[in-house]
């Protein structure tokens, strides 16, 4: 599961589109790889598939794009950015430990809420694991958002504990995805309550290392 902007930087994109008729390219280039994706999974999508879908020539693509793997990792740092942005916002209106507490449980149930309602966004993430650059991605976006949760509740928290706080930030914002990730593959129910439990380990462990002062 990025107030300072510490979103990935994009290094899948060859040429990003400068001018509104290139832009709209570049984004009907990106929706007809998620609509192939949500029908036949991203190990089927072809660049041909993707040119034919959005209505555009092979070559493109290939101008955006150096190859399939790019335009995955691209949808996959738009789902980043979109939790990120949330997590932001979220943290950023945080007064209080309470309200902390809440703001983290709200973001969550958001990202899980996500993989639920996007096949896309659930087939990206299974893959994950395989793919060395989209795990590398992972683990550099659940460190920046990381550091969204230490720098909100260090203040509630003594300075001894706060190398602590940021370490299990980083942890719980890593171990998310994963929590999610098998939440939507079992059935609803338990995935419910994998989400309610995981919510409670969550605020033992940060919380436990915080005071309102």
């Amino acid at each position: 599961m990025s107030a300072v902007s510490a979103t990935p930087k994009r290094t899948s994109v060859r040429k990003v589109p400068t001018q509104a008729r290139a832009k709209e390219r570049f984004e009907r280039i990106l929706d007809a790889a998620r609509s192939l994706i949500e029908e036949s999974g991203s190990e089927h999508l072809k660049m041909s598939d993707v040119a034919a879908r959005a209505g555009v020539p092979i070559g493109s693509v290939y101008q955006y794009f150096p190859d399939k793997a790019a335009i995955i990792i691209t949808l996959a740092e738009r789902i980043m950015e979109l939790v990120h942005d949330g997590l932001a916002q979220a943290m950023g209106e945080v007064t209080c430990l309470k309200e902390g507490e809440q703001a983290l449980k709200s973001t969550l149930m958001a990202y899980y809420q996500l993989f639920l309602a996007e096949p896309v966004a659930r087939d990206i993430w299974f893959g994950i694991q395989a793919d060395k650059t989209l795990n590398v991605l992972d683990i550099e976006d659940s460190r920046a958002n990381g550091q969204i949760v230490f720098r909100t509740l260090k203040k509630f928290t003594p300075k001894k504990d706060w190398k602590r706080l940021e370490t299990a930030s980083f942890l719980i914002m890593q171990l998310t995805g994963m929590a999610v990730r098998l939440a939507i593959s079992v059935d609803r129910k338990e995935g419910d309550r994998i989400m309610a439990v995981y919510q409670d380990m969550i605020r033992r462990e940060l919380i436990a290392v915080t005071s309102e002062s």
